[in-house]
């Protein structure tokens, strides 16, 4: 299943860094308002990915979320998950003592194998849990060309 993500240690490395400086109220060089210049995920939802003989289940926890909050594509073989979670305003008669939860917008992409069919993705979404099924498809024949030589 490693042909379904592409790890990269410097997104993780700038999620930690990002994640410890909000942890401390610190605000990065480079950054608006909260926002990278690169406009990266606030979080990242947890994924499972799962794979059978048929086809490929993504399992993305998304709690107190709606399935009106999430948006997924697929497009040239990469399948994201976008969305947003948004937090409780503060009111008159109620005060925030501790946030732990993270909020705003995530966007989560996964490069998906040669072998799956991409018209075939299903979705559900129960208990904040947004569940993806994507059928496997039969591999591709190779193409014999007949080349007339001179």
């Amino acid at each position: 299943m490693s042909n379904l993500t592409r790890w990269n240690p410097i997104n993780e490395f700038e999620d930690l860094m990002n994640r410890y400086n909000r942890m401390f109220g610190l605000t990065r060089a480079g950054e608006r308002e909260g926002k990278d210049l690169f406009s990266r995920s606030d979080w990242a939802p947890a994924v499972d990915i799962k794979e059978t003989d048929q086809a490929f289940t993504v399992e993305a926890e998304l709690p107190g979320m709606s399935k009106d909050d999430v948006k997924v594509t697929v497009h040239d073989g990469v399948l994201t998950i976008k969305g947003e979670r948004r937090q409780e305003e503060e009111t008159e008669d109620k005060k925030m003592h501790r946030i732990e939860r993270f909020y705003g917008s995530f966007m989560r992409r996964f490069t998906l194998p040669d072998n799956v069919d991409e018209n075939s993705v299903k979705a559900n979404f129960k208990d904040g849990v947004l569940t993806l099924t994507i059928n496997k498809a039969e591999p591709k024949e190779p193409k014999a060309i007949e080349v007339n030589v001179e």
